[in-house]
């Protein structure tokens, strides 16, 4: 008897969330393991039917935050991201402090009007563009970005649980809410939010932050470039309709042996596609034929350049702004070191027909600090010489198998993510734009028009395809929050919720509405820390509801208290879906939250309690 009263789904519930609440303060296991562990003991205890413990991963809120990654992608993939940056850095310069202000601000506005988590999933690209520009850690601004979006809670459609209030309200014969009744509280919580956090946010750097992004593994591609001084000699050829060239092949034509120059990509012109770009891209190679109309990408001097367009009727553009890599989509440079055993020794890059053998072209040849870039084909390799090839991410990102011979420095593929689609950002923009005004207007669902942004992100171009789509979403968040969400619907099965409000009744009814409204906040507040804010918003309000009918007095007060504390829950971060869109962004541990986070959830709380009965009295 006293076993199975020890094994009741009460207790089993509240166990299981106590022990999974220490391994999240602990920080030692995966969040998402954790989360799942504790759905698994749910379920295998039968707490949760099977169904019950899987809806978590059908919840709206979660198919959201997966479409949102992926537009947040997009928005950075186009260079869209980096577009605003540098228009938020115009305005703040580069000062960390007004910077930070400023973050709050624009992201506590647009929070407004969009979801939390849309605005977070908007604005965190741009936060990161923003940080990697000004040369400083994203750490301090994206906890902030997170929290901020939840405390500009100015309208009604601006967190769910504000309408979930508001629901409550109208089936109980209240009084509906007006869209900016949530105003004087989103001001005071903005207001609170600026002042602590502006001080609390530095305890998130830490002097290795500083100095973590400055090394690296291999040369950027602007260094390579730089380094083997290509804008210098870079230039772009258009071919025209009466060359002589068209129509043939670059084995066939030689150009690099009658005019010393090399063709490194060219882009044609592509009308077929109606959503694709209109421009294609081809890395040059022996078998690459002119056509009219193309472009190419050459290398060499100017003497040179001028003798191959006057001879053959090309016009020569302005000389390009960066290198032959500026614009490049699906291909790009790197740099390889020839091993001291390798076979390419004492061979020449004729010899070994470079492209023919690795599918890449050589740029040019380091060695012992010099940097040949003429007539390189007829160079004899040696042991340490550093080859600079281009070719395609994925061509490049092979010769890592070839080590024999030599070493890829670098990682090609985490350099072909940083290349951005900037011909696509109007495209990116409309489809945010869009995104937003049907969420606002209420067009469609949110949960839709958020799907339907994200599919054509992909459709459009915006991202490459559906693989970096699915590489860009955070499963680990993802997963935190499906596994979470049931939990209320534990709490429900075991009649913890109706423990609760019980509890609440007869310990705090006493004592007057401002203890009760003390102990609502609170209980609210602290549920939320271990389970969304939207679920907690839905147990506490009929609670609550319940209590101000019980002591005779106005409810607002106390469903305002509900919806404020379920949505000013920044010590966990899983209570909200923008704390864990960030955790993994900001590379956060559960503590981060708990130092930061509590401390403010505590101020906002005593704050909030004070002033809602000034807002809306009992």
């Amino acid at each position: 008897m006293e076993l199975s009263s020890l094994l009741s789904p009460i207790n089993i519930t509240l166990a299981t969330l106590f022990v999974a609440s220490f391994f999240f303060m602990r920080g030692k296991v995966r969040s998402d393991l954790v989360a799942v562990c504790a759905l698994l003991i749910l379920a295998l205890t039968g707490v949760l039917t099977p169904t019950e413990a899987l809806a978590g991963f059908s919840n709206s809120v979660v198919i959201m935050m997966i479409g949102l990654f992926v537009v947040g992608a997009g928005i950075f993939r186009t260079g869209l991201a980096k577009m605003i940056s540098s228009k938020i850095l115009q305005t703040a310069g580069q000062n960390e402090n007004k910077l930070f202000i400023l973050v709050m601000l624009v992201t506590a506005s647009i929070g407004a009007f969009v979801s939390n988590t849309g605005t977070v999933a908007v604005m965190m690209p741009i936060i990161v563009s923003m940080a990697a520009s000004a040369n400083i850690s994203p750490r301090r601004y994206l906890m902030p970005l997170a929290f901020a979006s939840s405390m500009g809670m100015f309208t009604l459609i601006s967190t769910p649980p504000n309408l979930v209030i508001q629901n409550a309200l109208v089936d109980a014969g209240y009084e509906a809410l007006s869209f900016f009744s949530f105003a004087p509280i989103g001001f005071i919580a903005l207001g609170i939010g600026v002042v602590v956090l502006f001080f609390l946010s530095k305890l998130l750097v830490s002097k290795s932050d500083s100095s973590s992004g400055k090394k690296k593994e291999g040369k950027s591609l602007a260094e390579l470039a730089q380094e083997y001084q290509l804008q210098q000699q870079s230039y772009k050829v258009e071919v025209k309709s009466d060359s002589p060239l068209l129509n043939k092949t670059l084995a066939e034509l030689k150009i690099a042996s009658t005019y010393d120059i090399s063709v490194s990509k060219i882009i044609r012109k592509n009308g077929n596609s109606r959503f694709r770009k209109k421009l294609v891209e081809e890395v040059a190679g022996p078998k690459s034929v002119i056509l009219k109309d193309d472009v190419l990408y050459c290398l060499g001097d100017i003497e040179n350049i001028e003798r191959f367009v006057s001879d053959n009727a090309f016009h020569l553009e302005k000389k390009t702004d960066a290198s032959p890599f500026a614009g490049f989509q699906e291909s790009g440079i790197a740099e390889v070191f020839i091993m001291p055993n390798s076979r390419l020794i004492n061979r020449t890059i004729s010899e070994i027909s470079f492209r023919e053998e690795y599918n890449v072209n050589v740029l040019g040849i380091q060695r012992q600090n010099e940097y040949k870039m003429r007539d390189i084909k007829d160079t004899k390799l040696h042991s340490g010489d550093a080859l600079l090839i281009q070719g395609t991410w994925k061509d490049l990102a092979n010769l890592d198998n070839r080590q024999d011979d030599l070493v890829l420095v670098g990682q090609p593929l985490k350099e072909a993510a940083k290349v951005t689609l900037d011909q696509n950002a109007p495209i990116a923009a409309g489809i945010m734009i869009l995104m937003v005004l049907a969420m606002v207007l209420e067009i469609l669902p949110s949960v839709i028009a958020i799907m339907l942004a994200a599919v054509l992100m992909v459709v459009t171009g915006c991202l490459r395809n559906m693989e970096e789509a699915y590489n860009s979403i955070n499963w680990e968040s993802v997963v935190l929050i499906g596994a979470m969400l049931p939990m209320a619907t534990a709490f429900q099965n075991t009649g913890v919720d109706t423990l609760i409000s019980g509890s609440l009744v007869n310990h705090l009814g006493d004592m007057g509405p401002y203890a009760l409204l003390a102990g609502i906040y609170f209980c609210t507040s602290l549920l939320t820390m271990f389970i969304s804010n939207t679920a907690t918003a839905v147990l506490f309000t009929p609670i609550a509801l319940k209590a101000a009918e019980g002591m005779g007095i106005s409810p607002y007060p106390f469903l305002f208290a509900v919806a404020v504390a379920a949505s000013m829950c920044f010590a966990s971060p899983f209570s909200t879906p923008p704390n864990a869109l960030v955790m993994t962004a900001g590379r956060y541990t559960f503590m981060d939250y708990m130092k930061v986070g509590l401390p403010l959830q505590v101020i906002m709380g005593i704050i909030m309690i004070l002033a809602l009965p000034l807002l809306f009295p009992f």
